[in-house]
């Protein structure tokens, strides 16, 4: 049996699947994210009836973060400046007392969901496929060739200085810097610029929806230029926003403009800019394809695919 772990700001998703068909989960659970000792817990809780003589075959997990994903650092699984109060040098691979030996990849939770839209939902037919996320947090994760880019680092691009809007004079919410993409965009940043949440903003609502769309495309322009991806899936709380989806890519088109002649995004009905299709669970099924690829035939399929 394999298992995956997404481990989110306010969630946890645990599923375990058999390694012939990672892309099913036989049984999965939704936890609370609350403090490390309660959270990890309740995740060992989930796995200890479905390891076989107490082991799985290998692991996946898909963490927000920063989070240390070089499998050869002696920190490798901790959780690191983390702004999640309590989770700052938590180590999480250890949290969840696995056998000694088993297995373990570990990405964002963002690359995670990037992994899991390419080879089931919304990334299926291109071989590289950016996923963004505006919620909690902002972070982007990258696919190439059908497997994250790197394991030994991942992007931050939630932390980008972005151009200001004109009628924009909001200080920002990020702890780190104020007014940086996250500061500006996120959901914590639509609460605290309008006072209430995203999802009650009555007659605000346009304003925020130009807003964000402005900081937004920023991202995916960002994004465009540096990495070229066939599509970029975005997804995120943020952008369950009525409108908010098509006046960023319709913000996308106007930023990015004639310097990339011909390119899709030029298009707002293109298709370069789509929605998750597995919803909440584009990033628990990458976690699952992440622990496939751990194994012997698993590696050789993702690999030749």
């Amino acid at each position: 049996m394999i298992a995956g772990i997404e481990t989110g700001g306010t969630k946890v998703i645990c599923a375990v699947a058999d390694p012939q068909d990672p892309g099913v989960p036989v049984d999965q659970a939704r936890i609370d994210t609350t403090s490390p000792a309660e959270t990890l817990s309740a995740v060992r809780d989930f796995l200890a009836p479905h390891a076989a003589a107490g082991r799985f075959d290998a692991v996946g997990i898909a963490s927000f973060g920063p989070v240390q994903v070089d499998a050869a650092s002696p920190r490798f699984g901790w959780i690191t400046s983390t702004p999640k109060p309590g989770w700052r040098n938590t180590d999480l691979v250890a949290g969840l007392g696995l056998a000694p030996g088993t297995p373990v990849r570990l990405v964002t939770d963002v690359t995670g969901a990037a992994l899991g839209e390419h080879r089931f939902g919304a990334g299926r037919g291109v071989s590289d496929l950016a996923y963004v996320t505006v919620g909690t947090g902002v972070g982007a994760g990258i696919v190439v060739d059908g497997a994250p880019f790197t394991l030994r680092s991942h992007p931050e691009l939630g932390h980008l200085v972005v151009r200001r809007h004109p009628e924009d004079s909001f200080a920002g919410v990020c702890p780190f810097h104020g007014d940086c993409l996250e500061g500006l965009a996120s959901g914590p940043s639509i609460t605290a610029r309008w006072g209430r949440p995203g999802t009650d903003l009555g007659a605000w609502h346009q304003d925020a929806v130009s807003l964000s769309a402005y900081y937004i495309a920023q991202l995916l322009a960002t994004v465009t230029y540096a990495v070229a991806p066939q599509r970029i899936v975005l997804g995120g709380g943020v952008l369950k926003a009525a409108g908010l989806l098509d006046a960023v890519r319709e913000q996308l088109a106007l930023l990015v403009g004639g310097a990339l002649a011909e390119h899709p995004l030029t298009d707002p009905g293109s298709g370069y800019v789509v929605r998750p299709a597995l919803g909440d669970g584009s990033g628990v099924r990458g976690a699952l394809c992440l622990a496939g690829d751990a194994l012997p035939l698993g590696a050789a399929l993702a690999t030749a695919g």
